[in-house]
């Protein structure tokens, strides 16, 4: 006798998200930024540290790196808990995954248009699908979601797709 498939972890709450676009995040590029996260990931390219050279290029300013598109503006007395780094881009709060851990399951960043310092980007996050396995050590349900940048002028800049995998 065959084994039936255990019972779905998604639930009909969790499929109602599915393709929802979460709240809207700004985002500063600054030249401090692009520095910093330059030097911390090791490119020593100076397109990424010096105006002139960025410009020399052909770019408007230094030009943000791979992987960096800004910093969050924060404001006091917003929720931190609502912040789309605590809530994974303000995308499924409130989810019940049953299980306790978590891990970042990958993230391919492609771009549009170049980023540059000076820039104010804002993103908006979705689920995109729930996916049910089973692993080494056990169930597991791995949450794929898409983020997309724009410019004020609602040029998209930027797509970053992402997973998270519970287990």
């Amino acid at each position: 006798m065959a084994e039936s498939a255990a019972p779905s972890v998604v639930t009909d709450e969790m499929r109602a998200q599915l393709g929802v676009e979460g709240p809207e995040t700004t985002l500063e590029v600054t030249s401090t930024g692009c520095r910093l996260f330059a030097r911390a990931v090791g490119h020593t390219d100076p397109v990424f540290y010096d105006r002139d050279v960025a410009r020399s290029r052909g770019y408007r300013d230094i030009l943000a790196p791979p992987g960096f598109l800004g910093s969050p503006v924060y404001r006091p007395g917003m929720d931190d808990r609502h912040s789309e780094h605590a809530t994974a881009h303000g995308v499924g709060v409130g989810l019940r995954v049953p299980y306790k851990r978590v891990l970042n399951g990958g993230t391919a960043c492609q771009y549009e248009e170049p980023v540059c310092a000076g820039d104010v980007l804002t993103s908006r996050s979705r689920i995109c699908d729930f996916q049910e396995r089973e692993g080494s050590i056990g169930p597991m349900l791995i949450v794929y979601r898409e983020t997309i940048y724009r410019r004020p002028d609602g040029a998209v800049v930027a797509r970053v797709r992402g997973n998270a995998i519970h287990y």
